[in-house]
């Protein structure tokens, strides 16, 4: 294999690296492999999941910042996708994008009760009144996004059955919500196809 395979979106590596804050370009002393995956790389759905998930990092993180605990938030995640079965694979960019959101400090606030089966996608909270500016979500997609909010083990998102067409507007409210509280978010380039495959 050569070198140049270990530097794919999603690869994980150990890396020492020689930092200049006067150049945009470091110095690669050393790179290995920190965790190699067995399926990402090879199953055509896996991939696309994690480039949606890097590229969502990628949008939402304008600044480079040191944070250990985000980084293995992302790094289980990419881990969890690797192994994962196909109810798993399916709900994980939804499950990925709602929990990146907490870390990020803007995540949407647990479900108080059943009286409040509406998700406004702009204050990021369950009200029980419609919103006035009429970006929410209800129902069955409302009641899901509460599901994902509360499994903290993405390992069990197999228990969560979502048909193709409810994953799908879920994706887009989730969009939503990340264009709200992120200013110059854009659109995920990497949407459109992770629903053709999903």
């Amino acid at each position: 294999m050569g070198k140049a395979n270990l530097f794919q979106p999603g690869a994980l590596l150990d890396m020492v690296v020689y930092h200049n804050e006067l150049k945009n370009i470091q110095y690669i002393r050393e790179f290995k492999w920190s965790y190699l995956y067995q399926h990402l790389y090879s199953d055509v759905i896996k991939n696309c999941v994690a480039l949606f998930m890097i590229e969502l990092v990628t949008k939402s993180m304008k600044q480079p910042e040191t944070n250990a605990e985000l980084f293995y938030f992302i790094e289980q995640n990419l881990m969890v996708l690797d192994e994962a079965e196909p109810g798993v694979t399916a709900n994980l960019p939804l499950h990925f994008a709602l929990h990146l959101a907490a870390w990020l400090g803007f995540g949407i606030a647990e479900k108080g009760g059943d009286e409040e089966a509406i998700l406004d996608l702009q204050e990021g909270k369950f009200t029980a009144e419609v919103p006035a500016h009429g970006n929410y979500i209800d129902g069955r997609l409302a009641d899901a996004a509460a599901e994902l909010v509360q499994i903290q083990n993405a390992v069990s998102l197999f228990r969560l059955k979502l048909n193709q067409h409810q994953r799908r507007q879920l994706m887009k409210a989730c969009e939503q919500f990340y264009l709200y509280h992120i200013s110059d978010f854009g659109s995920l380039k990497t949407l459109p196809v992770l629903e053709a495959v999903l």
